[in-house]
Protein backbone atom coordinates (compact mmCIF):
# COMPACT_ATOMS: atom_id res chain seq x y z
CA UNK A 1 0.00 0.00 0.00
CA UNK A 2 1.31 3.45 -0.65
CA UNK A 3 2.33 5.93 2.21
CA UNK A 4 1.65 9.07 1.86
CA UNK A 5 4.55 12.05 3.18
CA UNK A 6 4.16 15.19 4.60
CA UNK A 7 5.33 17.96 6.22
CA UNK A 8 4.64 20.53 9.00
CA UNK A 9 5.72 23.01 11.58
CA UNK A 10 4.21 21.48 14.39
CA UNK A 11 2.47 17.94 14.97
CA UNK A 12 0.18 17.40 17.87
CA UNK A 13 -0.85 14.15 18.96
CA UNK A 14 -3.67 14.14 20.60
CA UNK A 15 -6.86 16.48 20.98
CA UNK A 16 -8.06 16.67 24.54
CA UNK A 17 -7.52 20.06 26.16
CA UNK A 18 -3.96 19.84 26.63
CA UNK A 19 -3.82 19.35 22.29
CA UNK A 20 -6.14 21.75 21.80
CA UNK A 21 -5.10 24.72 24.12
CA UNK A 22 -1.60 23.66 22.48
CA UNK A 23 -2.54 23.80 18.62
CA UNK A 24 -4.50 27.24 19.44
CA UNK A 25 -1.58 29.27 20.79
CA UNK A 26 0.36 27.82 18.34
CA UNK A 27 -1.71 28.40 15.40
CA UNK A 28 -2.72 31.83 16.30
CA UNK A 29 1.15 33.05 16.20
CA UNK A 30 1.20 31.91 12.30
CA UNK A 31 2.41 28.08 12.77
CA UNK A 32 1.49 25.45 10.58
CA UNK A 33 -0.25 23.15 13.44
CA UNK A 34 -1.53 19.73 13.02
CA UNK A 35 -3.71 17.58 15.22
CA UNK A 36 -4.22 13.97 15.25
CA UNK A 37 -6.85 12.30 17.41
CA UNK A 38 -7.47 8.42 17.58
CA UNK A 39 -11.33 9.01 18.19
CA UNK A 40 -13.97 10.13 16.47
CA UNK A 41 -14.01 13.72 18.22
CA UNK A 42 -11.65 15.93 19.27
CA UNK A 43 -12.04 16.93 22.94
CA UNK A 44 -10.94 14.27 25.09
CA UNK A 45 -11.79 12.94 28.47
CA UNK A 46 -14.62 15.82 29.08
CA UNK A 47 -16.53 14.70 26.07
CA UNK A 48 -18.19 11.83 28.24
CA UNK A 49 -18.02 14.29 31.94
CA UNK A 50 -21.54 15.85 31.61
CA UNK A 51 -21.68 17.14 35.19
CA UNK A 52 -20.88 20.53 35.56
CA UNK A 53 -17.29 22.29 36.71
CA UNK A 54 -15.99 23.05 33.04
CA UNK A 55 -15.34 26.61 31.53
CA UNK A 56 -13.86 28.40 34.60
CA UNK A 57 -11.44 31.08 34.02
CA UNK A 58 -9.16 28.65 35.40
CA UNK A 59 -9.57 26.65 32.56
CA UNK A 60 -9.29 29.25 29.97
CA UNK A 61 -11.94 28.34 27.22
CA UNK A 62 -14.75 31.06 28.84
CA UNK A 63 -16.25 31.81 32.08
CA UNK A 64 -19.40 30.02 33.81
CA UNK A 65 -20.38 26.58 34.97
CA UNK A 66 -20.09 24.37 31.73
CA UNK A 67 -20.32 20.55 30.93
CA UNK A 68 -17.26 18.73 29.99
CA UNK A 69 -18.76 17.88 26.66
CA UNK A 70 -19.48 22.20 26.11
CA UNK A 71 -16.22 23.02 27.27
CA UNK A 72 -14.44 20.42 24.74
CA UNK A 73 -16.75 21.61 21.98
CA UNK A 74 -15.41 25.30 22.57
CA UNK A 75 -11.43 23.91 22.68
CA UNK A 76 -12.22 22.18 19.27
CA UNK A 77 -13.90 25.60 18.60
CA UNK A 78 -10.46 27.70 19.54
CA UNK A 79 -8.15 25.25 17.50
CA UNK A 80 -9.84 25.86 14.70
CA UNK A 81 -10.77 29.17 14.75
CA UNK A 82 -7.24 29.74 15.50
CA UNK A 83 -5.90 27.76 12.35
CA UNK A 84 -4.96 24.00 13.34
CA UNK A 85 -5.87 21.53 11.28
CA UNK A 86 -7.62 19.01 13.44
CA UNK A 87 -7.94 14.80 11.96
CA UNK A 88 -9.70 12.76 13.73
CA UNK A 89 -9.94 8.68 13.51
CA UNK A 90 -6.42 8.96 12.80
CA UNK A 91 -3.97 6.51 14.85
CA UNK A 92 -0.76 7.48 15.29
CA UNK A 93 1.26 3.90 15.45
CA UNK A 94 5.06 4.88 15.72
CA UNK A 95 8.02 6.80 14.49
CA UNK A 96 10.30 6.30 11.49
CA UNK A 97 12.48 8.59 12.71
CA UNK A 98 13.22 11.83 14.68
CA UNK A 99 10.44 13.52 14.91
CA UNK A 100 8.38 11.75 12.02
CA UNK A 101 5.57 9.62 12.85
CA UNK A 102 3.62 6.66 11.25
CA UNK A 103 -0.37 7.21 11.27
CA UNK A 104 -3.09 5.11 9.24
CA UNK A 105 -6.83 6.33 9.24
CA UNK A 106 -9.65 5.96 6.67
CA UNK A 107 -7.47 7.87 3.71
CA UNK A 108 -4.38 5.23 4.43
CA UNK A 109 -0.53 5.08 5.53
CA UNK A 110 0.51 8.35 6.33
CA UNK A 111 3.88 9.80 7.36
CA UNK A 112 4.22 13.00 8.38
CA UNK A 113 7.64 14.61 9.50
CA UNK A 114 7.67 18.05 11.81
CA UNK A 115 10.08 20.11 12.84
CA UNK A 116 8.37 20.12 16.42
CA UNK A 117 6.35 17.51 17.73
CA UNK A 118 3.78 17.88 20.61
CA UNK A 119 2.40 14.68 22.81
CA UNK A 120 -0.65 15.19 24.53
CA UNK A 121 -2.06 11.21 24.88
CA UNK A 122 -3.59 11.74 28.25
CA UNK A 123 -3.68 9.48 30.54
CA UNK A 124 -5.95 6.63 31.41
CA UNK A 125 -7.18 4.61 34.25
CA UNK A 126 -5.98 1.37 35.16
CA UNK A 127 -8.42 -1.56 34.94
CA UNK A 128 -9.36 -4.18 37.10
CA UNK A 129 -6.50 -6.56 35.30
CA UNK A 130 -3.76 -4.12 35.78
CA UNK A 131 -4.96 -3.66 39.55
CA UNK A 132 -4.21 -7.56 40.10
CA UNK A 133 -8.51 -8.31 41.52
CA UNK A 134 -8.84 -11.84 41.19
CA UNK A 135 -11.91 -13.72 40.87
CA UNK A 136 -14.24 -14.69 37.25
CA UNK A 137 -14.28 -12.65 34.12
CA UNK A 138 -18.25 -11.07 34.08
CA UNK A 139 -19.84 -8.71 32.76
CA UNK A 140 -20.62 -5.45 34.52
CA UNK A 141 -17.27 -4.27 35.24
CA UNK A 142 -15.85 -0.61 33.90
CA UNK A 143 -13.84 2.20 34.68
CA UNK A 144 -14.87 5.32 34.98
CA UNK A 145 -14.45 6.43 31.36
CA UNK A 146 -15.97 2.97 30.10
CA UNK A 147 -18.45 3.94 32.38
CA UNK A 148 -19.45 7.59 31.14
CA UNK A 149 -19.05 6.58 27.25
CA UNK A 150 -21.89 3.77 28.17
CA UNK A 151 -24.14 5.83 29.77
CA UNK A 152 -23.93 9.26 27.77
CA UNK A 153 -22.58 7.77 24.55
CA UNK A 154 -24.35 4.66 24.03
CA UNK A 155 -26.86 4.42 26.48
CA UNK A 156 -26.41 1.40 27.75
CA UNK A 157 -28.13 -0.25 30.12
CA UNK A 158 -25.69 -0.54 33.00
CA UNK A 159 -27.29 -2.81 35.92
CA UNK A 160 -29.12 -1.82 38.89
CA UNK A 161 -26.62 -2.04 42.09
CA UNK A 162 -22.99 -1.18 41.75
CA UNK A 163 -19.87 -0.15 43.96
CA UNK A 164 -17.41 2.04 43.08
CA UNK A 165 -13.62 1.41 44.17
CA UNK A 166 -12.23 5.38 45.11
CA UNK A 167 -13.30 8.02 47.14
CA UNK A 168 -11.50 10.83 45.17
CA UNK A 169 -13.34 13.62 42.64
CA UNK A 170 -13.52 11.15 39.94
CA UNK A 171 -15.04 7.94 42.15
CA UNK A 172 -17.97 10.58 43.00
CA UNK A 173 -18.27 11.74 39.35
CA UNK A 174 -18.61 8.31 38.93
CA UNK A 175 -21.36 7.76 41.33
CA UNK A 176 -22.86 10.45 39.56
CA UNK A 177 -23.44 8.88 36.54
CA UNK A 178 -24.43 5.82 37.72
CA UNK A 179 -27.42 7.67 39.44
CA UNK A 180 -28.13 9.25 35.94
CA UNK A 181 -28.31 5.59 34.30
CA UNK A 182 -31.06 4.32 37.60
CA UNK A 183 -28.26 2.44 39.17
CA UNK A 184 -28.14 2.20 42.93
CA UNK A 185 -24.98 3.18 44.40
CA UNK A 186 -24.04 0.53 47.18
CA UNK A 187 -21.09 1.86 48.42
CA UNK A 188 -17.86 3.38 47.78
CA UNK A 189 -14.27 1.35 48.84
CA UNK A 190 -11.29 2.71 49.59
CA UNK A 191 -7.77 2.01 51.21
CA UNK A 192 -7.34 5.13 52.29
CA UNK A 193 -8.39 6.29 56.11
CA UNK A 194 -11.59 8.43 56.26
CA UNK A 195 -10.52 12.34 57.03
CA UNK A 196 -12.79 14.95 58.27
CA UNK A 197 -11.96 17.01 55.21
CA UNK A 198 -13.03 14.12 52.71
CA UNK A 199 -15.80 13.80 54.74
CA UNK A 200 -17.34 17.45 54.60
CA UNK A 201 -16.37 17.73 50.98
CA UNK A 202 -18.21 13.91 49.76
CA UNK A 203 -21.52 14.09 48.53
CA UNK A 204 -24.52 11.69 50.26
CA UNK A 205 -26.06 9.23 48.83
CA UNK A 206 -23.49 5.97 49.32
CA UNK A 207 -21.63 4.39 52.15
CA UNK A 208 -17.92 4.99 52.07
CA UNK A 209 -15.48 2.03 53.35
CA UNK A 210 -12.71 3.96 54.23
CA UNK A 211 -9.52 1.46 54.63
CA UNK A 212 -10.55 -1.19 53.11
CA UNK A 213 -9.26 -2.87 50.08
CA UNK A 214 -11.03 -5.35 46.73
CA UNK A 215 -9.59 -9.06 47.31
CA UNK A 216 -12.36 -10.26 44.51
CA UNK A 217 -15.31 -10.44 42.10
CA UNK A 218 -17.66 -12.75 42.03
CA UNK A 219 -20.24 -14.30 39.17
CA UNK A 220 -19.66 -15.98 36.06
CA UNK A 221 -21.82 -14.51 32.88
CA UNK A 222 -22.89 -11.62 35.43
CA UNK A 223 -21.27 -10.05 38.66
CA UNK A 224 -22.79 -10.56 41.37
CA UNK A 225 -20.43 -9.34 44.01
CA UNK A 226 -17.36 -7.49 45.21
CA UNK A 227 -15.68 -9.38 47.96
CA UNK A 228 -13.73 -6.45 50.42
CA UNK A 229 -11.56 -6.97 53.28
CA UNK A 230 -11.77 -4.15 55.93
CA UNK A 231 -8.25 -2.94 58.24
CA UNK A 232 -9.07 -5.25 60.69
CA UNK A 233 -9.06 -8.58 58.63
CA UNK A 234 -13.00 -9.05 58.21
CA UNK A 235 -14.12 -9.90 55.01
CA UNK A 236 -17.27 -8.92 53.20
CA UNK A 237 -18.87 -9.81 49.80
CA UNK A 238 -20.96 -6.46 49.12
CA UNK A 239 -24.56 -7.53 46.46
CA UNK A 240 -23.83 -5.86 43.08
CA UNK A 241 -24.53 -6.30 39.69
CA UNK A 242 -21.67 -3.61 38.37
CA UNK A 243 -18.14 -2.34 39.54
CA UNK A 244 -16.35 0.43 38.72
CA UNK A 245 -12.66 0.94 39.42
CA UNK A 246 -11.73 5.03 39.35
CA UNK A 247 -8.65 6.46 39.75
CA UNK A 248 -4.98 4.92 39.89
CA UNK A 249 -4.14 6.87 36.47
CA UNK A 250 -1.45 5.81 34.65
CA UNK A 251 -0.46 8.27 31.73
CA UNK A 252 -0.63 7.06 28.16
CA UNK A 253 2.61 6.85 27.23
CA UNK A 254 2.77 3.72 24.75
CA UNK A 255 3.84 6.24 22.20
CA UNK A 256 6.59 8.34 23.92
CA UNK A 257 8.34 4.78 24.86
CA UNK A 258 8.00 3.62 21.12
CA UNK A 259 10.22 7.29 20.16
CA UNK A 260 12.56 6.00 23.37
CA UNK A 261 11.64 8.99 25.01
CA UNK A 262 12.88 8.72 28.69
CA UNK A 263 10.51 8.35 31.28
CA UNK A 264 10.41 9.63 34.60
CA UNK A 265 10.02 6.50 37.23
CA UNK A 266 7.61 8.45 39.50
CA UNK A 267 5.16 10.10 37.13
CA UNK A 268 5.69 6.60 34.12
CA UNK A 269 5.37 10.36 31.68
CA UNK A 270 8.18 11.59 29.81
CA UNK A 271 10.80 13.18 31.90
CA UNK A 272 10.15 17.28 30.99
CA UNK A 273 11.54 20.28 32.13
CA UNK A 274 9.35 23.31 32.74
CA UNK A 275 9.61 24.24 29.20
CA UNK A 276 7.55 20.65 28.51
CA UNK A 277 10.55 19.76 26.40
CA UNK A 278 11.87 15.51 26.51
CA UNK A 279 14.96 14.37 26.55
CA UNK A 280 14.50 13.86 22.57
CA UNK A 281 15.29 17.14 20.56
CA UNK A 282 12.41 18.57 18.78
CA UNK A 283 10.04 16.67 20.89
CA UNK A 284 7.56 17.80 23.77
CA UNK A 285 4.89 16.57 26.28
CA UNK A 286 2.14 18.60 27.77
CA UNK A 287 -1.08 17.66 29.83
CA UNK A 288 -2.26 14.05 31.77
CA UNK A 289 0.80 12.19 29.23
CA UNK A 290 3.22 14.06 32.06
CA UNK A 291 1.23 13.19 35.24
CA UNK A 292 -1.94 11.53 35.98
CA UNK A 293 -4.26 13.34 36.73
CA UNK A 294 -4.98 16.67 36.35
CA UNK A 295 -8.14 19.04 36.20
CA UNK A 296 -8.99 19.80 32.09
CA UNK A 297 -8.70 23.56 32.82
CA UNK A 298 -4.47 22.55 33.97
CA UNK A 299 -4.23 20.57 31.34
CA UNK A 300 -5.58 23.52 28.96
CA UNK A 301 -3.30 25.61 30.09
CA UNK A 302 -0.06 23.34 29.80
CA UNK A 303 -1.43 23.10 26.35
CA UNK A 304 -0.99 26.97 25.71
CA UNK A 305 2.03 27.52 27.92
CA UNK A 306 4.13 25.09 25.29
CA UNK A 307 3.68 27.31 22.35
CA UNK A 308 6.52 29.71 23.53
CA UNK A 309 9.06 27.23 24.18
CA UNK A 310 8.07 25.15 20.58
CA UNK A 311 8.53 28.60 18.69
CA UNK A 312 11.50 29.56 20.13
CA UNK A 313 13.02 25.95 19.06
CA UNK A 314 11.51 26.64 15.95
CA UNK A 315 13.28 29.79 15.81
CA UNK A 316 16.83 28.05 16.36
CA UNK A 317 16.66 27.95 19.88
CA UNK A 318 19.15 25.19 21.45
CA UNK A 319 18.03 21.87 22.88
CA UNK A 320 19.08 21.40 26.28
CA UNK A 321 21.67 18.22 27.08
CA UNK A 322 22.99 17.00 30.77
CA UNK A 323 19.43 18.22 32.56
CA UNK A 324 19.71 17.61 36.28
CA UNK A 325 17.28 15.22 37.39
CA UNK A 326 14.37 16.16 40.47
CA UNK A 327 13.76 12.90 42.22
CA UNK A 328 11.29 12.35 45.59
CA UNK A 329 11.78 10.26 48.93
CA UNK A 330 8.65 8.53 50.35
CA UNK A 331 6.10 8.64 51.02
CA UNK A 332 5.93 11.18 48.33
CA UNK A 333 5.83 9.39 44.68
CA UNK A 334 6.81 11.66 42.57
CA UNK A 335 6.95 15.70 41.31
CA UNK A 336 6.54 17.86 37.78
CA UNK A 337 8.22 18.96 36.21
CA UNK A 338 11.02 16.51 37.27
CA UNK A 339 14.00 17.93 35.05
CA UNK A 340 15.48 21.13 35.73
CA UNK A 341 16.87 23.11 32.07
CA UNK A 342 19.86 25.31 31.87
CA UNK A 343 17.82 28.52 30.90
CA UNK A 344 15.97 29.36 33.73
CA UNK A 345 12.51 28.39 32.81
CA UNK A 346 10.19 28.35 35.46
CA UNK A 347 6.92 25.68 35.78
CA UNK A 348 3.80 26.92 35.71
CA UNK A 349 2.41 29.10 38.21
CA UNK A 350 6.17 28.92 39.58
CA UNK A 351 5.33 25.99 41.50
CA UNK A 352 6.02 22.22 41.04
CA UNK A 353 3.21 19.33 41.40
CA UNK A 354 3.59 16.65 43.78
CA UNK A 355 1.82 13.63 44.98
CA UNK A 356 1.96 11.53 48.06
CA UNK A 357 1.31 7.76 49.03
CA UNK A 358 -0.17 8.28 52.46
CA UNK A 359 -1.96 11.11 53.96
CA UNK A 360 0.95 14.41 55.62
CA UNK A 361 -0.42 16.49 58.49
CA UNK A 362 1.18 19.64 57.48
CA UNK A 363 4.53 18.29 55.93
CA UNK A 364 7.68 20.38 55.60
CA UNK A 365 9.01 19.94 52.21
CA UNK A 366 12.82 19.71 52.07
CA UNK A 367 15.21 20.42 49.33
CA UNK A 368 18.42 19.25 49.07
CA UNK A 369 21.54 19.28 46.45
CA UNK A 370 24.69 17.51 46.82
CA UNK A 371 23.80 17.69 50.30
CA UNK A 372 23.14 21.71 50.64
CA UNK A 373 19.92 22.70 51.70
CA UNK A 374 18.08 24.86 48.93
CA UNK A 375 13.98 25.20 50.23
CA UNK A 376 12.17 24.52 52.97
CA UNK A 377 8.75 24.71 52.77
CA UNK A 378 5.90 24.13 55.16
CA UNK A 379 2.35 22.88 54.36
CA UNK A 380 -0.53 25.13 55.86
CA UNK A 381 -3.04 22.31 55.16
CA UNK A 382 -2.71 18.10 54.76
CA UNK A 383 -1.84 16.38 51.66
CA UNK A 384 -3.81 13.41 50.50
CA UNK A 385 -3.07 10.25 48.33
CA UNK A 386 -4.65 11.25 44.85
CA UNK A 387 -4.98 14.92 45.22
CA UNK A 388 -2.16 17.58 44.39
CA UNK A 389 -0.11 19.94 45.73
CA UNK A 390 2.79 22.03 45.33
CA UNK A 391 6.57 22.94 45.82
CA UNK A 392 7.38 26.64 45.29
CA UNK A 393 9.99 27.11 42.69
CA UNK A 394 11.61 30.00 44.10
CA UNK A 395 14.76 28.02 44.71
CA UNK A 396 15.30 26.85 41.14
CA UNK A 397 18.16 30.40 40.98
CA UNK A 398 19.84 28.53 43.82
CA UNK A 399 20.28 24.99 41.83
CA UNK A 400 23.30 23.86 40.52
CA UNK A 401 23.00 23.44 36.85
CA UNK A 402 25.93 21.03 36.98
CA UNK A 403 25.30 19.46 39.66
CA UNK A 404 23.79 16.11 40.99
CA UNK A 405 20.34 14.90 41.58
CA UNK A 406 17.77 17.70 43.55
CA UNK A 407 15.85 15.75 46.47
CA UNK A 408 12.69 16.26 47.78
CA UNK A 409 12.00 14.66 51.24
CA UNK A 410 9.63 15.60 53.64
CA UNK A 411 9.85 16.05 57.15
Amino acid sequence: MTRRERTVDVLVVGAGPAGLGAAAALAASGTRVEVLEREQSAGGIPRHCHHGGFGSRRGGSGSGDVSGPDYALRCTAAAERAGATLRTGITVTGWAGPRTLDATGPGGLERITARAVVLATGARERPRSARLVPGTRPTGVYTTGELQQAVHLHHQHIGTRAVVVGDEPVSHAAADTLRIAGVEVAALVTGHPATALAALRRRPGAPVLSRTTVTGLTGRARLTGVTVRHHDGRTTTLRCDTVVFTGDWIPDHELARRGAVDLDPGTRGPAHDASYRTGEQGVFAVGNLLHGVESAGTAAAEGRAVAAPVLRHLAGGPWPVGQVTLAVAAPLTWIAPNLIGPDGDRPLNNRFVLRTERRLTAPMLVVRQNGRLLHRQRMLLPARPGHPFHLSADWLDRADPRGDTVRISVR
